[in-house]
């Protein structure tokens, strides 16, 4: 089964050689996570400051600038695993950096058939 693993912390709580470093650490766990076959995709965000959110309502579409909701955490990465079952998910998502500062979510994937394959 596939977990999204949504990595949420304040953006501004790292300078910028403890993001390389982040980055550094969570490259080697995607090599790692890799070798085991558990691996899927993984990504970090551009600040909220990039964010566009948009809504439909009444047929017509908003568009507007930031984050749906202002939060102290903003989502500013994911990593998309296989794992057997939740627990271990859960081990991987300890293991990713971030989560010594912030805060993972980890959430099972719907499979829908019928959806383009990579």
């Amino acid at each position: 089964m596939q977990y999204m693993l949504l990595i949420y912390g304040d953006e501004h709580a790292l300078n910028e050689t403890e993001r390389q470093e982040c980055y550094e650490e969570s490259t080697q766990l995607a090599h790692r996570l890799k070798s085991a076959g558990q691996y899927v995709a993984a990504n970090p965000l551009h600040p909220t400051t990039m964010a566009t959110s948009v809504q439909v309502r009444g047929g017509k579409r908003l568009v507007t600038d930031g984050p749906f909701a202002e939060t102290r955490e903003q989502l500013g990465g994911y990593f998309l695993v296989e794992a057997k079952n939740l627990d271990e998910a859960l081990d991987i998502a300890a293991r990713i950096p971030m989560a010594r500062k912030g805060t993972v979510e980890v959430r099972p994937v719907i499979e829908i058939p019928g959806l383009p394959a990579e």
